[in-house]
């Protein structure tokens, strides 16, 4: 009977205690949800990934491997969702100095040497999760053929992009991506790896026509051709290595965006021809770039810790 009476005293002591913290105002706070897991976040690649055109309009002097800021990496890196460890890819960059396209007087770290340098300092590494990379597009001479394409007839800008993108040179292309995802998947074996590929850059149909209309989808038609050559590189990784690479296609995201819409996500100073973050996204483009990882890999699922 005393243990009885004694459970009582305690429960009506709870109560009343309990009657008084809610007269006072305090009640439980709710369970703080736990920050959702950070997957580890490598990039590497050409000047799409460094950030071109999301800042400065000219590469400064004398620096191998520019970047600029707020780029598509930077994004990402805010989301709360990955843990940005490196960024090690430079502008105008290409896979290997062995490409045609290779700047031998600048010295830019081609792609090869990227991974490698960051392999050495450890911030590539099995406890990589997220690995996003951009690159092709310097090594079929891209840029060389918007000089020509934008100075030259239509017959000139065709038979030039029929020799960069010719199957042979496309072949060449795919097989050095493809050893390259390779390179990365060893390098980080448990990472996911997010190849991105490049926008039209032009709407023929536009009133503004900055190069001519038969040009612009001459080019288009180029990139069309770049962007099968990667997203076959990547069946081709994936079927022989195993490389966990995932192609993500950016042509429908920019559609309505190209250098000449009334809404570009695309730099183009005509007063700065020569201006290097010319033909890439600027900040809302980026920021498509970034949207366009996160929906396609979802960095959370990825992290493991």
């Amino acid at each position: 009977m005393a243990i009885l009476a004694l459970r009582r005293r305690r429960g009506a002591f709870a109560a009343v205690l309990a009657t008084t913290a809610m007269a006072l105002g305090f009640t439980a706070l709710p369970a703080q949800a736990a920050p959702p897991p950070q997957a580890d976040y490598v990039a590497l690649g050409d000047s799409y990934t460094a950030g071109t055109g999301a800042g400065l309009a000219l590469r400064p002097a004398g620096v191998a491997c520019w970047q600029s800021n707020p780029g598509y990496v930077d994004v990402v890196g805010t989301t709360g969702r990955v843990n940005l460890v490196a960024n090690g890819a430079c502008h105008g960059a290409v896979l290997s100095q062995a490409s045609p396209f290779y700047d031998r007087v600048i010295v830019t770290p081609t792609v090869q040497e990227q991974l490698a340098s960051l392999a050495f300092m450890g911030a590539i590494s099995a406890d990589t999760e997220l690995v996003s990379i951009t690159a092709g597009a310097n090594d079929v001479g891209f840029s060389y053929a918007l000089g020509v394409c934008a100075t030259q007839p239509a017959a000139v800008c065709a038979g030039t992009l029929d020799y960069l993108t010719s199957p042979t040179n496309l072949g060449l292309l795919q097989a050095g991506l493809a050893q390259t995802y390779a390179a990365i998947h060893a390098a980080a074996p448990n990472a996911r790896i997010a190849v991105l590929g490049y926008p039209f850059l032009f709407d023929p149909a536009s009133p503004f026509a900055p190069i001519p209309a038969e040009n612009q989808q001459l080019m288009n038609g180029a990139t069309i051709r770049l962007n099968t050559t990667i997203e076959a590189a990547v069946n081709t990784a994936n079927t022989a290595f195993h490389a966990n690479a995932q192609y993500v296609d950016m042509t429908a995201r920019f559609a309505g965006h190209q250098v000449n819409s009334a809404d570009p996500w695309l730099q183009l100073n005509l007063a700065l021809t020569t201006a290097d973050y010319n033909f890439h996204p600027n900040q809302a483009g980026h920021r498509a770039y970034a949207s366009a990882i996160m929906g396609a890999v979802k960095p959370a699922q990825l992290a493991r810790r």
